[in-house]
Parts: structure tokens; sequence; C-alpha cells
């Protein structure tokens, strides 16, 4: 199953982690931005099935940018990851994914 998964943040080193770690499963591709605009334009180019807010939005920018990206497209799912390493993330992904499927 090929899963695209975005992700915003603004801290540089944490976001190369999480990449490294959605990329490193079989299926599941990563893309960062730094940036809300990076985010936004990302997401106007490709299908994500997930976001991920990470480290430097706070919580008006998380909701701000949730609700730009369901208007384009209300079943992505927008979620604030907080690190915790890499059990953590895989899990959050896989409860994501087998929340859609039910």
């Amino acid at each position: 199953m090929e899963v695209n998964i975005l992700v915003a943040g603004r801290d540089r080193a944490i976001l190369e982690v999480i990449q490294r770690l959605i990329n490193a499963h079989e299926g599941w591709h990563a893309t960062v931005t730094e940036t809300e605009e990076a985010a936004l334009k990302a997401f106007e180019e490709k299908r994500y099935a997930i976001v991920f807010v990470s480290a430097g939005f706070s919580a008006q920018e998380e909701e701000a940018m949730r609700q730009k990206l369901t208007t384009l497209d209300p079943g992505v799912v927008v979620t604030r990851h907080y690190g915790g390493g890499s059990g953590l993330l895989e899990n959050e992904i896989l409860g994501i994914l087998n929340k859609e499927k039910q």
C-alpha cells in the first residue's frame, strides 16, 4: 500500500529524522516542508493521506493549516506529531491507516 505523508515543521533536524523513519517503511513516502506556504504548495501538487504538523508551529497555525488542507481534501488526516521515537511515529501512522480502513 502506497501512502504519501506530508510533514510540516520548522526544525530541520527533526524533519530529517521523521523523513528517514517514514521512508524506511516500504510503501510510505514522506515529503517535508518548513513553512505553511510550502506545505500548501506540496499538498496542491500531490495527494497526501496524512499531514503531520511538527515542531515550530503554534496551535493556531496548525488549526489554520488544518482548515485549508481539509478544504482541499476533506479526507486528509491532519494531526500534531510530538516526537517520541520511531515506534511512536510508526504507531501513529498505523493507527491512522487502520482507522481509515474501518
